[in-house]
């Protein structure tokens, strides 16, 4: 799966957490603003209550369940900055999707 394939995976399926704007920030593969505020899910890198670091390739491996979320975050390969609560109820809602 693309960046783009998963940002349109996101916007049919309005998966955004109302009232809070989450970032996803992939490094050199750019970044996913996922705004429960507009209700949008954009590929600009603006500001957010809370901001997700990870690669893509590491976001990949965690999406195919090959990466342990808890283990990636203890390491680093996973950065949560502002609200940690709004970041695991993202991973709550990318598991809905996956089903």
């Amino acid at each position: 799966m693309t960046k783009q394939e998963f940002a349109d995976k996101l916007r049919r399926h309005d998966a955004w957490l109302p009232g809070k704007r989450l970032k996803l920030d992939f490094g050199n593969d750019g970044v996913l603003l996922i705004d429960g505020i507009e209700e949008r899910i954009g590929e600009e890198d603006s500001p957010a209550e809370t901001s997700i670091s990870i690669s893509w390739a590491d976001w990949l491996a965690l999406s195919d369940g090959e990466l342990d979320p808890m283990r990636a975050y203890m390491s680093g390969r996973l950065r949560v900055r502002g609200d940690l609560a709004a970041a695991m109820e993202l991973g709550s809602l990318f598991k809905r999707l996956k089903s």
